[in-house]
């Protein structure tokens, strides 16, 4: 064996390696983000593109870079899981139309009220009843419950664990703008919102969890966080 096969070979089993260590976090990450999604999308779907992002991240992770090897696969399945879920076209037309249709009726209240829309506002502005409201806010919630990415700000737009292209100095400054912004906008959801965001983001809370930590039912998580979700967007400047 020569020396260029040699090395092709140490890389092959290096990248092999690499995947068998790290397969269960593609399963942990399918099992999480299923939980999620509407009920049409396949785990085994979501397996598959994670591994391959998995494959990806193996490939392209640079030591130099300053961001663990989790914390950079982690990024590249879950981009590559909610491709194949967009890909697909998993959530119907009517789901997005009705979600736009909430942000919508959300920024109008806020812009004239100058206060927090409230569920019952939303609703009369919608012209449904409040159960009418709560299941568009149910039916909604696949549409948007990936993750904030959805809303324009991706994981691969932080310095340091992308695929090594660095932002020039004034695209710096307007993505460190548009993160503070949307911190802030964040930070000034109402309380419910807030919290179940918290225990859902950085907490990793199932559904099911957060209902039992702030006593209420799962479905009415759900519906929170949709809500909550709809309000950041109609918060943020358009672009």
């Amino acid at each position: 064996m020569d020396a260029l096969a040699a090395y092709h070979q140490v890389n092959e089993q290096t990248t092999e390696s690499f995947v068998r260590q790290h397969a269960v976090m593609v399963k942990r990450m399918a099992y999480h983000m299923l939980g999620r999604l509407p009920q049409s999308v396949q785990l085994d779907d979501l397996i598959q593109a994670g591994m391959m992002g998995l494959l990806d991240a193996v490939k392209q992770y640079d030591v130099t870079k300053g961001a663990s090897f989790e914390t950079y696969a982690s990024i590249r399945i879950r981009g590559h899981m909610l491709d194949e879920v967009r890909r697909n076209d998993w959530v119907p037309r009517s789901v997005y139309r009705n979600s736009r249709m909430i942000s919508d009726a959300i920024k109008h209240i806020e812009n004239d009220t100058g206060c927090a829309a409230k569920d019952i506002d939303v609703a009369a502005y919608l012209k449904l009843d409040i159960n009418e409201y709560f299941g568009m806010l149910q039916d909604s919630a696949g549409s948007h419950l990936y993750g904030f990415d959805d809303l324009g700000v991706t994981d691969d737009h932080m310095p340091g664990v992308g695929d090594g292209n660095t932002f020039e100095p004034h695209q710096q400054v307007m993505h460190d703008d548009l993160m503070n912004y949307v911190a802030n906008v964040i930070d000034n959801l109402p309380h419910k919102e807030k919290l179940v965001l918290s225990l859902y983001y950085e907490q990793d809370l199932n559904l099911k969890e957060i209902g039992e930590v702030i006593g209420v039912s799962e479905s009415r998580v759900s519906q929170i966080l949709t809500q909550a979700t709809a309000r950041i967007k109609a918060r943020l400047p358009e672009r």
